[in-house]
């Protein structure tokens, strides 16, 4: 068995897209995926899964929320190393003490043509981001509500992403961690 994470976006935002976490475990479960555990409500999922991954596994995963729920969330999969690999990778280490300003986002393919000068034109002086493979560090003291660069980095990046920001990323690294012992 393999451990994975599966990062739901877009899900219980708002009040939209509901589902609760043990009706997506029960989903989950019917994939033969093993020792599910979520973390909050905004579909953090860590999980077991033979060694062969699926990668239409995501998608497999939204279609069936469709059929129960009526909309499909984008379903974004990494495995325990690349987590980790993200974790190691982090260029803006002293974002670490203020964890809720320091969000990743992680992107389904590596951009093929980012458009980061662009980026750097909206980002507000404060801000500082950074590429990285499937990762996108992005550190917003004043806030991700705020600002320009985190609203409009998915489309300039050209992929989809979903963002978490620093405790909640390490949190699934300790669930991980927890679950492999």
């Amino acid at each position: 068995m393999a451990k994975s994470i599966a990062l739901f976006r877009g899900i219980n935002v708002s009040g939209k897209n509901k589902i609760n976490m043990r009706s997506l475990t029960q989903i989950l479960a019917e994939f033969g995926l093993k020792n599910i555990h979520t973390y909050v409500q905004s579909g953090n999922v860590i999980f077991d899964q033979e060694r062969k991954s699926d990668p239409e596994l995501g998608e497999k995963i939204g279609s069936r929320i469709n059929a129960q729920y009526g909309f499909q969330p984008k379903i974004l999969l990494l495995s325990a190393k690349e987590l980790d690999a993200a974790i190691k990778n982090n260029p803006f280490s002293e974002a670490e003490n203020d964890p809720s300003s320091f969000h990743l986002g992680f992107l389904e393919k590596v951009p093929v043509s980012p458009k980061l000068e662009k980026l750097k034109t909206i980002k507000k002086d404060s801000e500082e981001f950074a590429l990285i493979g499937k990762v996108f560090y992005l550190k917003a003291p004043e806030g991700i509500g705020r600002s320009k660069l985190a609203a409009n980095s998915e489309k300039l990046l050209g992929e989809v992403m979903t963002d978490r920001n620093w405790r909640t990323v390490l949190k699934i690294r300790e669930m991980v961690n927890i679950e492999d012992t």
